[in-house]
């Protein structure tokens, strides 16, 4: 009976765990569905339902243990949490306070985050407030330029925080406090770490995780100026490698697969694979491409090769190991990509969304259609929940069923 409970409980956990979306599900585009669509109908696959009036907003939707969905909007110069439930109904609407409305581009932009009973969202101006899931009462708030001395960058803030056991790891950039890890259940700072140099700041990237039995658990950030990795319990700086551009930006997440660090990044300079050495207390450079130049899509790494486009080499597949080109391909336009069920998920910056099948010789789209709802840039990343493909395009979620 002992054993019996034990395995429950194992099993719920699992369940659990499974049943929350977070920032490109997990940090890497690739999320636990099966039973999928293997081809789309030539009009799509079928629209559940769509949802009118976030007001404007590039963030992706995330899902609490609840079923819930969490997504960011932008009106009359503030920003708002969207709480639906699955079929598509309004439940609750959160102000958060003022948002950015700069650059023009103008909206709300970080993913909404999800930890026992509280959610946590950015705003492009800076503001860090934790929410109870079910009150939806702010629990707390923090200003990273006010407590960590940070600088905005050109666009606005963007990275979603990054939740670990107890603590709450966000990056400022500030002098003192490149990476923080709060508790978050207080927002108490419980450790700071400084940076590879002073002038180090944001890179309007958010941080992974690395908890490689064969590494040293930590924490990788991509800074203006330097990729560097911290000791998860303390905050000390592990390693750091150089890696910028013009405009000291690099927006997409890092990812990380059996002791290899990807840093992707544009505006001339490209990617860079970091190997890790010495147990994840070092790092060295693998290779890089000048080529493999992302702007805000992000990478998936599928097998042996990495699948990702950018601005000047529309989609391409790179081999994980050795950084070769394998081809470059313009049928589709660049955007964003996640995976699931053994099949790739495009959703372009000219509203296309396709089936894509994973193959290192060419760019194989299985099925394609058109997002003709919603306004302004199709920039935010599809998630899939469920067998429902969630699609937001400025003030439209729609959902789709593709199971």
């Amino acid at each position: 009976m002992q054993r019996f409970f034990l395995i429950l409980i194992v099993v719920l956990t699992f369940i659990s765990a499974q049943s929350q979306v977070q920032w490109r599900n997990d940090r890497t585009g690739v999320y636990n569905e099966t039973g999928l669509m293997k081809s789309w109908p030539a009009e799509g696959p079928e629209l559940l339902w769509h949802f009118n009036g976030l007001g404007r907003g590039y963030s992706s939707v995330s899902i609490d243990k609840d079923n819930r969905l969490f997504v960011t909007g932008y009106a009359d110069g503030n920003g708002y949490v969207y709480v639906l439930d699955a079929t598509g109904k309004l439940l609750q609407k959160v102000a958060y306070g003022p948002e950015w409305d700069s650059d023009g581009y103008v909206g709300a932009r970080s993913t909404v985050m999800h930890g026992d009973g509280k959610f946590y969202v950015v705003s492009g101006l800076m503001e860090l407030s934790c929410y109870d899931s079910q009150s939806f009462k702010m629990l707390w708030k923090k200003n990273y330029a006010r407590d960590f001395g940070a600088k905005n960058t050109a666009h606005g803030w963007n990275g979603p925080p990054l939740i670990v056991d107890d603590k709450l790891i966000i990056a400022p950039g500030g002098k003192d406090y490149h990476i923080v890890a709060l508790n978050k259940s207080t927002g108490d700072v419980i450790w700071k770490s400084k940076g590879a140099t002073e002038n180090d700041m944001a890179g309007y990237a958010t941080c992974i995780y690395i908890n490689d039995e064969k590494m040293h658990p930590q924490v990788v950030a991509m800074m203006s100026d330097h990729v560097i990795g911290v000791d998860i319990s303390n905050g000390d700086l592990l390693w750091w490698y150089p890696h910028t551009n013009r405009f000291r930006e690099h927006p997409n997440t890092p990812e990380y697969h059996d002791g290899k660090v990807l840093g992707m990044s544009d505006y001339g300079v490209g990617s860079i694979m970091l190997q890790l050495v010495n147990g994840g207390g070092n790092v060295r450079l693998a290779w890089e491409n000048a080529n493999m130049s992302h702007k805000t899509g992000n990478t998936l790494r599928f097998g042996d090769y990495v699948y990702g486009s950018g601005e000047r080499t529309n989609w391409h597949c790179v081999d994980w190991e050795t950084g070769k080109t394998m081809y470059s391909d313009a049928s589709v336009g660049v955007g964003s990509i996640i995976a699931a069920d053994g099949l790739l998920y495009i959703y372009s910056e000219k509203g296309e969304m396709a089936l894509v099948r994973p193959n290192h010789e060419k760019l194989d789209v299985v099925s394609k259609f058109n997002v003709t709802l919603g306004t302004e840039q199709h920039w935010a990343h599809p998630v899939i929940y469920q067998g429902v493909l969630y699609v937001r395009h400025g003030d439209t979620l729609m959902a789709y069923k593709i199971r």
